[in-house]
């Protein structure tokens, strides 16, 4: 049985794992890599990409700039989500203010380090990342559209930076990236819909605050068309570099139907969780089936 000490420091560590949010930065990790052998790298033995360091420093440098984007959010938006997440926040609060901004800098201090391995560009690469961060928590997430894009543009820069690593300049990564900026963009709008009411109480400008529901509401309905346009060019120019990955863009169109439809249905807070929880689901699940652009690929390239 544990002590009350041991239990206090668990909690306190699931906290801060809360606080940084560790299974979604999981998710980048492993999104990272299966992007480098899959996308960025396909002619590349598996294990050299694998066992590749500086790609290693770099997925490093990206999981602790976001680790501390997470905190520094947290951070600023405590109070407002005692009204958008009290069980969560209740729970985040378990780590004193102190604790997290010194583990933000720590973590900052880190993702420098590992960016001083590749090289002074890779350091000032994630330096600016780091600053636009802060500059995103503490300044432009209070406004209607420079936020949310800020918000999507900072979800994709971190693959950006495997991307200069490997040189890669196919279109289909740039038709790749279109489409997660897109549902990134789409989550971020849905977000403001689920937390209108801590983010009007506390003067935040979001789009739903702004415009309205109904006018969110059309403008994410755009955006699912829009993504329309990424998913047709994959299956149909880019069939052969997708492999197996259209059955994911074939199921994303019946997706983004069940979305629009829960969408239009949607008049409070558990409504936007669903369809939050969809948007997640949908980019997780893309993640992992990268693996199906060539399902062999393991057993023919490791050697």
């Amino acid at each position: 049985m544990l002590n009350r000490k041991q239990k206090l420091f668990l909690l306190k560590f699931f906290s801060l794992f809360s606080v940084v949010r560790g299974y979604n930065i999981l998710i980048i990790v492993i999104a990272q890599y299966l992007t480098s052998i899959y996308i960025l790298a396909p002619d590349l033995l598996v294990r050299r990409v694998l066992f590749d360091v500086n790609l290693l420093m770099l997925v490093l440098a990206s999981s602790s700039a976001i680790a501390s984007g997470y905190i520094i959010n947290s951070f600023y938006d405590s109070e407002k989500d005692l009204i958008n997440r009290p069980r969560k926040t209740m729970l985040d609060r378990l780590v004193s203010q102190r604790t997290k901004l010194s583990a933000y800098f720590v973590l900052n201090f880190l993702s420098v380090v590992f960016a001083s391995y590749v090289s002074f560009k890779a350091v000032l690469f994630f330096s600016i990342y780091i600053f636009f961060l802060w500059f995103y928590s503490h300044k432009l997430k209070k406004y209607p559209f420079i936020g949310n894009i800020t918000a999507a543009i900072l979800a994709v820069i971190p693959f950006f930076a495997i991307f200069v690593h490997y040189g890669n300049f196919d279109i289909v990564i740039f038709v790749h990236a279109t489409f997660l900026f897109l549902l990134i963009a789409m989550r971020e709008l849905v977000k403001d819909l689920e937390n209108i009411k801590g983010d009007l109480t506390h003067g935040y400008n979001t789009i739903p605050v702004v415009y309205g529901e109904k006018y969110s509401k059309e403008m994410l309905t755009v955006l699912s068309i829009l993504t329309l346009a990424p998913i047709i060019l994959l299956i149909t120019k880019f069939k052969q570099e997708i492999g197996y990955m259209d059955y994911y863009f074939y199921a994303s169109i019946a997706g983004l139907a069940v979305f629009l439809t829960v969408l239009w249905y949607s008049k409070n807070k558990i409504h936007y969780m669903v369809l939050h929880n969809i948007l997640k689901f949908a980019i997780v699940i893309g993640v992992f089936s990268i693996v199906l652009i060539h399902v062999n690929l393991l057993l023919h390239r490791f050697l």
